[in-house]
């Protein structure tokens, strides 16, 4: 069977800032591509993931790179690069 999905950097995705209401923790939704096993079409899967800025500089609608760490609370595992 024939799969279209890239290989990517494990640990390494960007993706796009949709909130900055927690201190020093932003919401990253990233889109990947994924291909139906039988039919072979491609669809978009969104997933969103909570990373850690210190700094708090990244706000609403930056685009950004996280990598994975170790965990820092339940929900975020993520670190920005």
């Amino acid at each position: 069977m024939k799969h279209i999905e890239g290989k990517k950097k494990k640990g390494l995705v960007e993706g796009i800032v949709v909130s900055d209401k927690m201190d020093k923790t932003i919401v990253v939704s990233v889109d990947t591509f994924k291909a139906h096993p039988k039919y072979l079409k491609r669809y978009i899967v969104t997933k969103k993931y909570k990373a850690h800025d210190p700094e708090n500089r990244f706000k609403i609608g930056d685009k950004v790179k996280i990598r994975q760490s170790k965990p820092m609370s339940r929900g975020k595992k993520w670190v920005v690069v």
